[in-house]
Parts: C-alpha cells; structure tokens; sequence
C-alpha cells in the first residue's frame, strides 16, 4: 500500500490547492500522477526543482510518476502568471531541449521497467501533432464552455485593463490543450492525477472538469506553492540570471553558493521543501541553526543536500573545496585540480598578464613573476621585501624569494594564482 504522500508534502510546506478526496484515494492503490513540463530551454532551472522534487516523494511513496514534456504545449506557452506573451520556439528547438531535459529526469526518479512503480516520460506532441483543428473543436471544444474559460485566473488577468497586451487565442487555447493532455492519459494511462504549481490551478481542473463531461469520471488535482524569496523577489533568480540545473550553464561551485548565500528566513524553509531530511532531521538543524546562527548550518546543510540531488558527490565536493578558496582555507592541491570554468567564475576580474609556455618550460623566477613580467607589484624591490615577509603564496602556498614558477604550477594547464596577503590576487595565463 502507498504512504501518506499528501501528509509528506503537507509538513514540507509543499501543499497548496488539493481537490477533495484526493488524499483518501491516494492511499487506497498505487495511482498514476502527472506533471507537465515546457521544454523552454535544454536545462531545466531550480524553479522547476520543486516539480522534480514532487515526483520523487510521489515515487518514494509507491505510487507511479509521469513525466509530461510539453513538445506541443510547448510550441504555445503558458499564459499562466504570465503578462507577456512567450516567443514561440520551432519543433527542432523543441526536441532539442526535450532531448536535454530527459537526460536530467533519469538523475531522479527511476526508470527501470522492472521496477514496480517505475516512472514514465511521454512528450504530448506525439498525440497532438495529426489531430486536426476540427477533431480537435468538435471532440474538446465543445465540452468547456468559454465562460468557463473566461473564470479562470490566468485568463482574467490577461484581460485586464492592468496589462497592455491582450490574450492572444493561441494562448487562450492552451488550457484547452492542457486538459485534453489529461483526457489522454486518463483514457490511454488511467492516470488520475495531475500536479503541478499553484498558477496551474486553472488549467489542471479544466483537465478534471474535461474527464468529467466527456468519461463521466472523476479525477484528482492537487498543486505547491509557488516558492518566493521572503523579501519578495524571485527564487532562483541572481544577476546573472537563472540557476540551471545543468553544470554547463551553472557551474557546481555557482549552484552550490546559491544555496549557501540563502538567508536565515529562506532557509527555514528551503530545508523542508529542497531536501529530503526526516522531519526528526529538519527540526534538529533548525534547532542547531537557532543556537549559532552565525554557524549557518541549516545554509550548508541545504547546500550540501541539494548539490549532491542535483550534481552528485564527486561535484559537490569539487563546489565544496572551491568554496574553501574563498575563505583561505584550501590547500594549493585543492586549487590545481580547479577546472578552466570555475577557477574564471572563482577569480572573475582579477589582473592578469599572459605569458609563454616555453617560459614556463624554462622557469620564472618569483621576483620577475611579481613585477618586471606582471607589474603585478611595482618593483623588484617591493617584491623581495614581500616575500620576505612571508607575505607572497603562490596557487595558495606560501614561497620564498628562491622560488622558480614552472609547469607543475598549471592550474588546468593554463594559469598560475599569484597572491599577496590574503585579498589580492594576480593571474598568469599561459599563451600557446
């Protein structure tokens, strides 16, 4: 029999909006649940985590997770809290991203047919793509009414006088299109349940109220909440923009200071809703996090869980130690294994001067590496004085005035990381 997976994500904070019955049914047999996902880009971002997130506790709790990807759906956009139109993308934009997001669902749930509640992945597009515009407003449309259409929030909001652009019909189909997916995986899967984030609300009971008209059965609907910053700008927004979940668009070291920098609020709750700790284990590291904020425990915590989730925990480890660099804590040994990517996110915007690596090869003595070749400090001189006291470390390892710089010293085979004192830095990069 299945656990209790709307309790689960009810003390988690992970509950919004739940159709009546919805907990009783999910208890009575394994059940078939869905959530869609637009295949917007080739890497989903930590906005669509809490979605992932679900499906696993829905797996973890015996029951079996659908994977939707929107590779019709997607071609349209989601109006739903939306004040602007979406650009439409072409069909191989579309695979190309469906493509890459697979590839990251296999990292969370499990796909093993032998498994008794192994997860699904369907793409919509492969039931929609021959249905015609008339099959489609004879066997859907006429069952949702447009005032039923014009009652949801998305819509209303669309047509305000608050927002210049209009609705298009394009988007004002999509809920239409959203239930008739439901329709299909009722009648071909008998799935009974549809998830998803709570400005989905809308578009998933025009699926149930869809079921309902035309199959005269009834199906469930729950949704999360939308997760928010407590000072009220954007989860999973930075300058830079999003934090994907693919360590080519986000380096491990960059996703893993995301959760670290989270504030003392925000973490309260990030460790319920991110990670998958006991609610013995929560309760414990905000008790700890309370005691010695200053510690930030429940930050690290987060960190460390949601980086090996997502990266595993040779990346993490990898984020781990680059984020000792920071601290003056790493070993120089920890510095070279530093790959091209991170050692520039790591040290954006510190000086530095090329040089040959048959310079290298050669040897540079520390005095010429500090001044007469970088100008890194003014003068031979200055640089003799620093390094007698000690001062001058090199790839984070503190040398003498007798020391020659050669190709050991490559960090990734192409830099070398002067310092003085503990704050500045100075680059060489080697020129092929």
């Amino acid at each position: 029999m299945p656990t209790n997976f709307v309790q689960e994500l009810r003390w988690r904070g992970l509950l919004h909006d739940i159709m009546p019955e919805t907990e009783k049914f999910l208890l009575s047999e394994p059940t078939k649940g869905y959530i869609g996902f637009d295949p917007t880009a080739e890497s989903l971002h930590i906005g669509s985590l809490v979605q992932i997130i679900i499906l696993m506790h829905y797996q973890k709790a015996g029951h079996i997770p659908i994977v939707l990807m929107g590779g019709a759906t997607g071609m349209i956009g989601d109006p739903s809290g939306k004040s602007d139109e979406r650009n439409l993308l072409d069909q191989k934009t579309l695979e190309k991203n469906c493509k890459g997001i697979q590839k990251q669902f296999e990292k969370f749930l499990d796909f093993d047919p032998s498994s008794i509640n192994s997860a699904i992945l369907v793409n919509n597009y492969n039931w929609m793509k021959t249905y015609s515009l008339i099959d489609f407003s004879r066997d859907i449309g006429k069952h949702i009414t447009v005032n039923y259409m014009m009652a949801k929030e998305s819509v209303k909001k669309r047509l305000s006088s608050e927002v210049k652009v209009g609705m298009s019909f394009t988007e004002f189909t999509y809920q239409l299109l959203q239930g008739f997916d439901f329709l299909h995986l009722y009648k071909t899967m008998d799935c009974k349940l549809q998830m998803g984030g709570s400005d989905q609300w809308g578009n998933i009971t025009t699926g149930t109220e869809l079921v309902r008209r035309k199959e005269g059965k009834k199906v469930y609907a729950m949704t999360c909440p939308l997760i928010k910053k407590a000072d009220g700008s954007k989860f999973g927004k930075t300058e830079e923009g999003n934090i994907w979940l693919d360590k080519s668009r986000t380096s491990s070291y960059k996703f893993y200071q995301f959760w670290l920098n989270t504030s003392d609020e925000d973490a309260l709750s990030y460790i319920k809703i991110f990670t998958f700790l006991s609610e013995e284990e929560v309760t414990e590291k905000i008790e700890e996090h309370i005691k010695a904020p200053h510690l930030r425990a429940l930050q690290r915590t987060i960190a460390e869980e949601v980086t090996r989730l997502v990266h595993g925990e040779e990346e993490f480890i990898k984020a781990q130690d680059t984020s000792q660099i920071l601290f003056g804590k790493a070993t120089s040994e920890a510095i070279q294994k530093l790959d091209r990517t991170t050692f520039l996110e790591l040290f954006e915007g510190v000086p530095l001067a090329n040089i040959t690596r048959v310079q290298l090869k050669n040897g540079i003595d520390i005095v010429s590496a500090l001044s007469s070749e970088t100008s890194f400090l003014q003068s031979n001189g200055e640089a003799r004085r620093a390094l007698k006291e000690n001062a001058i470390s090199v790839n984070k390892k503190k040398i003498s005035a007798d020391y020659i710089i050669g190709e050991e010293d490559l960090i990734s085979n192409k830099y070398v990381l002067l310092q003085r004192g503990k704050k500045n830095y100075f680059i060489l990069k080697v020129e092929d």
